[in-house]
């Protein structure tokens, strides 16, 4: 992984939200699609961070859910059959279906 710190961050933040009831997708472009791939996020970042693959439990049993960039997904050649749960291939039009008119957003 290129930042495992930052993937940390992004699921952390993104697992309180799910936790707390919220709706919450995640939407993966360029390197970060890989995540989406089963067995890819493993690891821990740093000394006291929680295991990648204890947050992505986490977010999916919290109902979070992730959109695909489709471009990023297929220029790296990558299987769909290998989605994990929860993950979709889907572009900015779905993403902004799923934003409707309105919805706090980070970026990492």
């Amino acid at each position: 992984m290129e930042d495992p710190e930052r993937v940390t961050v992004a699921l952390l933040v993104a697992v309180a939200a799910a936790e707390e009831g919220r709706p919450t997708l995640m939407f993966l472009s360029k390197e970060a699609v890989r995540l989406a791939i089963g067995g890819v996020a493993a690891g821990v970042a740093c000394t006291g961070c929680p295991p990648l693959p204890e947050l992505i439990t986490r977010y999916t049993d919290a109902g979070g859910t992730y959109l695909v960039c489709p471009l990023c997904f297929h220029a790296k050649q990558l299987d769909q059959d290998h989605l994990i749960k929860g993950a979709d291939i889907g572009g900015t039009v779905p993403l902004w279906k799923w934003i409707g008119d309105g919805a706090t957003t980070f970026s990492y």
